[in-house]
């Protein structure tokens, strides 16, 4: 018997036990910031998961199996000119409506393909930060300002963040870079406009399926009226994968056409997109699982979405149980403390000091914030005092972090580039915050 495995046990059963002991049940705050970790949690299983990360992790799949090395590397690695990649990364969040846990099964894909650290983290940062309803709606709810303010910050600080990562880690990124350069030119299995369309097919699922509902009153309109067909927009580009897994992927169609069916059925037994979505899912995996061509690529797809499955969703269930016990949970009409008091926060962002921006940035970049609930969040923080400098601070940092999302970014990167980009995130939104409200 070994000593200090068996001291290391009996400590680790002696802290869960002390923990349980004095565990403060009788404590009206402990209570309540339980609620808001379950209502977090049940609210972050149901909203989330199913619309946001599914699609997310076969659309990192997608990136993992049929872009190619080469590929990746020529947009975003040594062989691609910095202005190309910088600019591709910086605009990403325009196409992808994702918040700061979805975008990352898709940088954690294009990390592994080779995508140099300063792009990658420019995509990083700026897939949920230039998302284009979440700038309209900060717009037309916080102000034409705020909203060209975000904006402003927003693409400029993924490409300021990027940068000074690649300048950071330099010499590990030139060692990347003489790889790369020696990297051969491998043919892609198939013609590149086949894959783009299968994987902005994905991508357009992902982003009607989680289209926002529009500001109160506004039932006129362009944006009102995608929200409003939105479903039957996802349905039609459902229809368009149904084409792609048949024609591209040379999958069994009738294997396809079942599944397609049985998605379909569900709609119509059920009248609940989740279930749908449920369905719609396990269908793709399973016939492409099932799929027995010489090349394995459409099984390799179904298998490398799981990899990333299994890395994420944890440590993101993990940092949703942390956030909703500290911060509590909000969202829609619900607001539940949790053990830091919403009031210590509002009062704490008030004015426009050192102090209320950088306290901004830090409650943003550990809060959950799903796609779009900052700007109601923000509104109500705005009419209990917050000033605009902390405002825009928050919404510079919230989106693109929060804990989960820095939990996941650790076992990517490593723990220094996490703490890292979490602090060049948090400075650059405090700067930006105590300049807007300055002017």
């Amino acid at each position: 018997m070994e000593t200090r495995s068996e001291l290391k046990v009996l400590l680790w059963m002696t802290v869960i036990f002390l923990g349980i002991f004095f565990l403060p049940v009788e404590s009206a705050v402990f209570n309540t910031a339980i609620d808001a970790t379950l209502d977090l949690s049940k609210w972050y299983a149901r909203e989330h998961v199913i619309l946001c990360l599914l699609p997310a992790f076969l659309i990192a799949g997608v990136i993992s199996v049929f872009v190619s090395q080469a590929s990746v590397i020529k947009y975003f690695g040594a062989k691609a000119k910095k202005w190309v990649a910088y600019t591709v990364a910086a605009v990403s969040g325009t196409i992808l409506a994702v918040c700061s846990c979805t975008i990352l099964p898709l940088f954690s894909s294009i990390h592994k393909r080779g995508a140099g650290l300063g792009p990658a983290v420019a995509f990083l940062y700026s897939g949920p930060a230039i998302n284009i309803l979440a700038i309209i709606l900060t717009a037309r709810i916080l102000g034409f300002e705020m909203g060209l303010a975000r904006v402003i910050g927003a693409v400029s600080f993924s490409i300021i963040v990027g940068s000074a990562m690649a300048l950071i880690y330099r010499r590990e990124e030139k060692a990347k870079r003489e790889e790369q350069m020696n990297f051969p030119d491998v043919p892609e299995t198939r013609p590149l406009w086949h894959t783009a369309l299968h994987f902005f097919t994905l991508v357009l699922i992902l982003v009607f399926a989680n289209w926002g509902k529009p500001a109160t009153g506004d039932t006129s309109s362009a944006w009102y009226y995608l929200w409003a067909y939105k479903w039957y927009i996802t349905g039609a580009y459902g229809l368009v994968l149904v084409y792609s897994m048949i024609h591209i992927l040379k999958l069994k169609s009738w294997q396809v056409l079942a599944g397609a069916a049985v998605t379909a059925l569900s709609a119509l037994l059920f009248a609940n997109p989740l279930i749908s979505m449920v369905v719609g899912i396990a269908s793709v995996s399973t016939i492409a699982l099932m799929d027995k061509s010489e090349d394995g690529e459409n099984r390799e797809w179904i298998l490398s979405s799981w990899g990333f499955t299994k890395q994420i969703v944890p440590l993101l269930a993990i940092g949703v149980v942390i956030a909703g016990f500290l911060l509590g949970s909000t969202h829609d009409d619900v607001a539940i403390a949790g053990v830091i008091p919403n009031s210590w926060i509002a009062w704490l962002v008030g004015g426009n000091s050192l102090a209320s921006n950088f306290f901004a940035s830090i409650v943003g970049a550990f809060m959950y914030f799903a796609t779009l609930t900052e700007v109601p969040i923000l509104q109500g923080l705005i009419a209990s005092g917050m000033g605009k400098g902390p405002a825009l601070a928050l919404l510079l940092a919230g989106p693109s972090l929060s804990l989960p999302n820095m939990l996941v970014i650790r076992g990517v990167m490593g723990t220094q580039k996490t703490i890292v980009y979490v602090l060049l995130v948090v400075v650059l939104s405090t700067i930006a915050g105590l300049i807007y409200g300055t002017f």
